[in-house]
């Protein structure tokens, strides 16, 4: 078996309603939508693998990189990441990062090619399940109004939100977005859903190193009373984690995935990551390791299409350290790539696939769909809605 060749799509999957994800200056407040790109490696005896990559429209990339695998064995791993990737650590004239995150979204793919030759699941040829139901938390974040409904537009708002989350799908865990808004405000909103969840439920925040560092010691003194679990990126640095450390016993998780430095620095306690990003589901296995025997958990970050969601589980299912629930927005998605999706919660798990490979099916009018709506509105992020001002109050500079 040899690949005959590697196609990418860009694609854009929409949110059932614009949410505020960060403060941006130019006044473009919400986001409605994701860029990914969908990955299918062709094989000459028919088989396709299927990938994705997490930040954005990566199409021109992944093709350059299939091009230097047509007709190598797509389960010759090392051979094919030699291909696509050079063994420096440092380049003056490539982009390193953007070449592994490429690679990343091809890798996938060939494990789910490599599934569907032995007809196993992923999780299988990982070792096999340690756990079926696959955590995740619930999410929460101020809203617009759209066709599904008014939107969240109150710290009370979101705050019946999560209610409605416990008592639908009695959902164990939350996640939420601050560092957006007024602190007051955003305390109250922790207060709020603090109190709609009740003690025992594990809160997280989500500032996307939106505070200074002043703020953020702030932040954690009056967040003290409302049992934050985790508090991801409340700055933009370790070195300002680690001088945030001495105000709070909040444990804190972080994207960039800088082992020595956190070794170095006593933080994050948390790394939230893709696969992609650390260039493909064997060094994703690696680094979660890695982090284990350092004392540092792992968990896998949010919004993604079924494809990359359906890699998550299934690591999730066979690595032991996963533990703790990943990031999920498959509440808030309105669509999807593949037939069996958005995945859909139930008591914070979902059920890892048990199908060949990642165990999806790629539903091509939804594809074709999906694609349409990047070419359509460009790249994430999409919207560029205001909230309103006299609701929410102002927004400050960064």
């Amino acid at each position: 078996m040899r690949i005959r060749k590697v196609e990418a799509t860009a694609v854009n999957i929409p949110f059932r309603a614009p949410y505020r994800a960060r403060r941006w200056r130019s006044g473009k407040a919400s986001t409605a939508s994701y860029t990914k790109t969908v990955v299918e490696v062709h094989t000459d005896e028919g088989l396709v693998g299927l990938g994705e990559a997490a930040d954005g429209d990566r199409v021109a990339t992944i093709e350059r990189l299939g091009e230097r695998l047509v007709g190598l064995d797509p389960l010759d791993l090392n051979e094919c990441e030699a291909r696509c990737l050079p063994g420096d650590a440092y380049h003056l004239q490539l982009n390193l990062l953007g070449l592994r995150r490429a690679f990343g979204a091809i890798e996938m793919a060939l494990w789910d090619l490599r599934g569907k030759v032995e007809g196993r699941p992923l999780y299988a040829l990982l070792g096999g399940a340690v756990r079926r139901q696959i955590p995740f938390t619930e999410y929460f974040s101020y809203r617009l109004a759209s066709a599904e409904g008014p939107g969240e537009w109150t710290p009370l708002d979101v705050a019946r939100y999560c209610a409605r989350m416990v008592e639908e799908y009695e959902s164990p865990s939350f996640e939420g977005k601050v560092a957006v808004f007024p602190l007051a405000q955003e305390v109250e909103m922790v207060r709020e859903v603090r109190r709609a969840i009740g003690e025992d439920r594990e809160l997280r925040l989500d500032a996307n190193g939106g505070w200074t560092l002043a703020t953020a010691r702030e932040a954690v003194t009056r967040l003290a009373p409302y049992h934050v679990q985790v508090l991801e990126e409340p700055v933009r640095t370790f070195e300002e984690l680690a001088r945030l450390r001495p105000h709070t016993s909040i444990a804190f998780s972080a994207h960039e995935p800088d082992l020595r430095r956190a070794v170095h620095l006593g933080v994050p306690d948390y790394f939230v990551q893709t696969i992609p990003e650390l260039g493909g589901i064997r060094r994703t296995v690696e680094f979660v390791a890695a982090c284990e025997l350092l004392g540092f958990g792992f968990w896998f970050y949010s919004g993604d299409t079924g494809v990359a969601s359906a890699a998550y589980l299934h690591l999730a299912a066979a690595l032991e350290p996963l533990r703790r629930p990943s990031q999920a927005l498959f509440r808030w998605m309105a669509d999807d790539v593949i037939a069996e999706g958005p995945f859909a919660p139930y008591r914070g798990t979902v059920p890892v696939p048990e199908a060949p490979g990642l165990g999806v099916t790629l539903d091509r009018k939804a594809l074709e769909r999906c694609h349409q709506r990047y070419c359509a509105e460009g790249a994430f992020p999409s919207a560029d809605a205001r909230l309103p001002s006299d609701r929410l109050g102002p927004v400050a500079p960064f």
